[in-house]
Formats: structure tokens, sequence, C-alpha cells
């Protein structure tokens, strides 16, 4: 494992390869690369010829936080992002995946910087817009509730939570994020939002979408607007378990058929 400074928190990171182009797989919140291994959603094990970077965000895993919310919101996270790039890959063109708020922080980043990335994988992308704003008060409530009664009433809330119908095979997981910073990490979730619009569309980068349906969460709506919004972009949807297998030869197949930048 490695480690990288950045914005006051330090981020724990790994590569696998030592050849081929990079890779950056994000995760969502609360989780972590482990997590994500777990949960079937290391969307990168099925590239061959790619060197892979996974790294936790700041507050998750095994990186490190502060405990002013601000610092967790999607631009912010985004620039966590590229400093990590600069640092890993200086000057490459990277294929950036992530789920949900991974999916936040790649557009902040893509928007912010295109030629960054050689393709984008967008994940179960989160709420937005007018769907966001339930959302937010949801994770509001839910930082209330773990500075008033403990990270257990929250792990409570997560394990009561039914699964999506194409997780239904996913063994159970507890949300990595310490205690003491969970609650600034929803409150920064809270304020967070997708790029506007005209900024997406402005972005001309090879774009995959893949979602999942009967998810509030991750709605459908959000992955449509995307899919209309990216000129080319394919939008894939699963709605079983055997779907969300699909997703790595999926997104390889996207990595390896992007243009070269």
């Amino acid at each position: 494992m490695h480690t990288f400074t950045t914005g006051g928190a330090t981020l724990a990171y790994d590569v696998d390869g030592t050849d081929g182009p990079l890779v950056v797989q994000l995760h969502g919140l609360t989780s972590s690369r482990e997590r994500d291994r777990q949960l079937g959603l290391d969307l990168s094990r099925a590239l061959r010829n790619h060197r892979i970077l996974r790294y936790d965000a700041r507050g998750h895993g095994g990186s490190t936080g502060t405990a002013d919310p601000a610092t967790y919101q999607w631009d912010r996270l985004a620039g966590d992002l590229l400093a990590l790039l600069d640092h890993v890959a200086p000057g490459e063109a990277v294929h950036g995946v992530g789920p949900s708020m991974g999916t936040g922080t790649l557009l902040h980043a893509a928007t912010r910087d295109p030629a960054r990335f050689a393709s984008l994988t967008l994940v179960t992308p989160p709420t937005a817009g007018r769907t966001r704003r339930q959302q937010a008060e949801t994770y509001r409530v839910n930082a209330d509730l773990v500075e008033r009664e403990g990270i257990a009433a929250f792990h409570a809330l997560d394990a009561d939570t039914p699964a999506v119908p194409a997780m239904g095979h996913a063994p159970e997981t507890a949300p990595t994020v310490p205690e003491a910073l969970l609650p600034s990490v929803l409150r920064g979730a809270a304020a967070s939002d997708l790029p506007h619009r005209k900024l997406i569309v402005r972005m001309q980068v090879p774009t995959l979408v893949l979602a999942w349906t009967g998810d509030r969460t991750h709605p459908m709506t959000t992955a449509n607007r995307l899919h209309k919004s990216i000129h080319g972009s394919r939008l894939e949807v699963a709605r079983t378990p055997y779907g969300v297998v699909a997703w790595p030869g999926l997104f390889a197949e996207h990595v390896v058929t992007s243009p070269r930048t």
C-alpha cells in the first residue's frame, strides 16, 4: 500500500501492474477499495495489460480525513483525484471508473480537466438535481443520528435497507468510515451534486454508463439523463445479479476500444 497527502488528508492507494495505460478505480459513499471487492464491484478485474490504481477517498477505508464537511463534497474529492493522478501518472490520460460518489467525483474532475481522461465508466449514478434534495435530507438526518446514538445505529439502518435486485447475491458488509468522521462525510455528501448539465454536455470523453433498477438512491432518472447529455455514450442496465456479473467485461471492452489520446 502507498500513501499520498493532499488537502489535509492522507490517501491510501495501490497500483497493480507495471505496464500499459492507467485505470483509476473509485468507490462509493462509506465504502472502500476492499469493501467494493467484497461486493463484486471491482470492475477492473477483467482487464489485462493495464495498470490499475485503486484508492480510498478521504475519510474512507485506509485514508484519513478532517472534521470539515466541505472537504467531502464531490468537487473537493475531484481535487483529491486530480492531485493523486498528478502524483502517480503526471500528464497521462487515464481511464476512470467508479460507482455513486465515485461517479460524482469523476464527473467533477472530467468537467474540470477533460484531457485527463481517456474514458469514463459511470457506475450506478447517484441522485442528482431534484431527486438529490430528498437524499440530502436523509444524509443530514443520518449524520445527526450518528452524533446522537453512535455508529451502531447507522450500521443498523444500513443492514435493514433491502438490497437492490441486481445485488441480491452480495455479502453483508459494513461501512468503512470511522465514527468520528461519519457525520462530516454524510454532511459533505448532502451538500454535493453532479456538475451542471451544460458542463457535462461540453465534456468530450468516451463514456459508458452502468446502472441498475429498483434503487431510489441510484435512480434510472440520473443514468438516463447522463446518457442523453454525454454525446456518444452507451447505457447498460442490470436488472438481476447476472447483469452485474457482466459489468467487468463491459468495462474492459469500453476501455480497450476507447480512442487513445
